[in-house]
């Protein structure tokens, strides 16, 4: 597989381009340079308070390097899908930090933290989240059209990854004429329409038969031999296995930390840094 999909480029309308948003840097974490892409310090995320607190994440450490495929398990209730929210930005941490591409990212605004998802974190969900009124080409394209990419990218890059995904026959289905292992295959492609610099996935094949699964464990080896990096939270041990690292969690916090496969290293970053140098 390669990756010959035309990149997304944006524009902001306040200030530049993309790859100039302004002035004002967000905070570099000491070291970014040979740092990992994606950082958790002391990362902690509480619920309640008295008796009913509930510490869904509990002081979590954890370095991803750019290009590594990390698989996060534990049983149900342990933390993972928070954690996961926490690293991309859905949700706020309690306590601790969380690094992008040596950029401190858990302190920003709203606007510049929905920009972020936008443009350099893509998301997979369990329940593939499409848009139900939208074509599956629509739905994939939709991501780069919020960032300003003109219709005709847009429509040239979906294509694309709807071809890559196998889906070029499906692009004017709606999702309801899709299988379950077609709409998580869009959802995927609508994660990768803005090349982000790390893909989140909650329980990817968690709703899907096992040809499906199969299809999507398919992609995700594609994703990982071309160096995307990519963090899978999964209870699907078949899933866990294409990892080149598997943490697990226990009661919000790690228990077990077990490398897979020595990949793993430091990719460009600057993209990042150029969107988070100012903040609305």
């Amino acid at each position: 597989m390669t990756r010959d999909v035309p990149r997304v480029r944006g524009r902001s309308r306040r200030r530049g381009t993309d790859d100039n948003p302004g002035a004002g840097p967000v905070g570099r974490h000491p070291g970014a340079a040979d740092g990992p892409l994606l950082r958790a310090v002391g990362l902690s995320r509480v619920y309640g308070e008295d008796e009913s607190l509930v510490r869904a994440v509990d002081g979590v450490d954890l370095d991803v390097p750019a290009g590594q495929t990390l698989a996060v398990t534990g049983p149900s209730g342990c933390g993972k899908s928070t954690l996961l929210q926490l690293l991309g930005g859905l949700d706020r941490p309690s306590d601790g930090e969380v690094w992008l591409g040596g950029q401190r990212i858990d302190h920003l605004g709203e606007r510049a933290l929905a920009r972020l998802r936008r443009r350099v974190v893509g998301f997979v969900f369990q329940d593939f989240h499409l848009m139900d009124e939208l074509t599956a080409a629509e739905n994939v394209e939709l991501p780069a059209l919020l960032t300003g990419a003109s219709p005709r990218t847009a429509r040239h890059c979906a294509a694309g990854l709807l071809d890559r995904v196998g889906l070029a026959d499906r692009a004017r289905h709606l999702p309801s004429e899709l299988s379950g292992g077609q709409r998580q295959r869009v959802a995927i492609a609508r994660a990768l329409v803005n090349e982000p610099l790390v893909v989140l996935a909650d329980e990817p094949t968690g709703n899907l038969d096992s040809a499906a699964t199969h299809d999507v464990l398919r992609l995700f080896g594609e994703l990982r031999a071309v160096g995307q990096t990519l963090v899978v939270v999964t209870h699907d041990e078949r899933v866990a296995a294409t990892a080149d690292r598997v943490v697990s969690l226990r009661d919000g916090a790690l228990a077990d930390d077990t490398r897979l496969d020595s990949g793993g290293g430091q990719g460009d970053t600057t993209r990042l840094g150029a969107l988070l140098s100012w903040e609305e």
